[in-house]
């Protein structure tokens, strides 16, 4: 779909960190909130696209402002064409590389680039990409984190709320006793028809991953999500092949490049590319060619804003991860429906700030 031309005149950032309504804890880190920034791209024509990063630590948050201001720089008073615009800042950024905060910078600018776009010629972003707005499944992963045993049950109802009919639960506890024990709590509280999906964050060995996996292997885990280190596709390709239970990976995937040599490999069942690392719009799009030529189902990984409208026109659609962070500083937060993420009919992506919130909630 065509869109009047734009041009890009200004980029703005401000960092927020928002409260979790439930402590995320896992093998790495106890998260008790989200630090986000909030991206705007201003264009000459008066559109503002909008999206934010999810920054993992505050300190993450004035780098990435650092790299948007070059961003900016290298892109003031030029053309609105997202790849276009990609391809030169890849060249700009060649020798440090297009990874960790440069990327999230440039991701960041790609995101808003095509809100704008979407804006501009009045459709949601799914239609602008050529799809049509459906209901998207969705599984909360808000919550079950590691914590006690007691804890987890009741945390687990509450994450039914909204119709949900998929959680994740995470693992990774000392030993194998305490994984099994954590997930058989949760299924307690839960309905049978109810899928749990499990993460362990990165915190076993090959070996270890084994071992827990064939345990879980009876016990109707939906996808064993990031059991050993994100990049270690060979040993990822072994779990693939000796555990019955579907390993899922991608959150960590470097633009859709690494995405191709994990599938080349077979170093999963399923895939759920992260939007500020696979390199935004662009990337996704890249990512979700190489899933339907492999026929490798693919959810997504947070930002469930944007995610929704992507999976949407995705061939290999799987899942939405449904997350609330950025609930608290936007004016109209996705909603869930029956389990199933509505997108909304406003054009662009969405989103769209709530002033009073950002400034309640912003970093100092």
């Amino acid at each position: 779909m065509n869109a009047p031309p734009l041009t890009v005149r200004a980029i703005r950032a401000v960092a927020v960190e928002v409260p979790l309504r439930f402590v995320l804890g896992t093998s790495a880190a106890a998260v008790r909130a989200a630090p986000l920034l909030l991206v705007d791209v201003e264009t000459e024509e008066g559109i503002t696209g909008r999206t934010y990063l999810f920054c993992y630590v505050r300190a993450a948050a004035p780098a990435i402002v650092s790299l948007l201001s070059a961003v900016e720089a290298a892109v003031k008073g030029q053309r609105v064409v997202p790849a276009e615009r990609w391809a030169q800042l890849a060249k700009q950024f060649r020798l440090i590389g297009v990874q960790g905060v440069v990327r999230m910078a440039m991701s960041a600018f790609d995101t808003a680039c095509w809100d704008a776009l979407a804006i501009a010629a009045n459709v949601p972003l799914v239609e602008y990409l050529g799809g049509a707005r459906r209901p998207i499944p969705a599984y909360n992963s808000c919550g079950l984190g590691l914590m006690p045993t007691a804890a987890l049950a009741d945390e687990a109802e509450q994450l039914l709320e909204g119709g949900f009919g998929a959680v994740k639960l995470r693992l990774g506890y000392p030993t194998l006793e305490e994984d099994i024990a954590a997930l058989h709590a949760v299924r307690a509280r839960m309905p049978a028809a109810i899928r749990i999906m499990v993460d362990f964050n990165q915190a076993l060995s090959v070996d270890e991953a084994l071992k827990r996996g064939r345990a879980l292997d009876g016990e109707g885990v939906y996808w064993i999500e990031e059991p050993i280190r994100h990049d270690d596709y060979r040993g990822a390709a072994t779990l693939a092949r000796e555990l019955v239970t579907p390993i899922q990976i991608g959150e960590n995937f470097s633009e859709p490049h690494s995405m191709a040599e994990a599938l080349e490999m077979q170093a999963c069942d399923y895939a759920m590319p992260d939007l500020e690392r696979i390199g935004g719009v662009t990337g996704w799009r890249g990512a979700a060619a190489l899933a339907a030529a492999r026929t490798v189902p693919m959810s997504s990984h947070l930002f469930p804003e944007v995610s929704a409208h992507l999976l949407a026109v995705t061939p290999t659609a799987h899942w939405l991860e449904y997350v609330d962070w950025a609930g608290a500083i936007v004016e109209e937060p996705l909603a869930i429906v029956a389990g199933h993420a509505v997108i909304p009919a406003r054009p662009g992506n969405g989103l769209a700030w709530n002033k009073e919130a950002v400034a309640r909630y912003r970093m100092q």
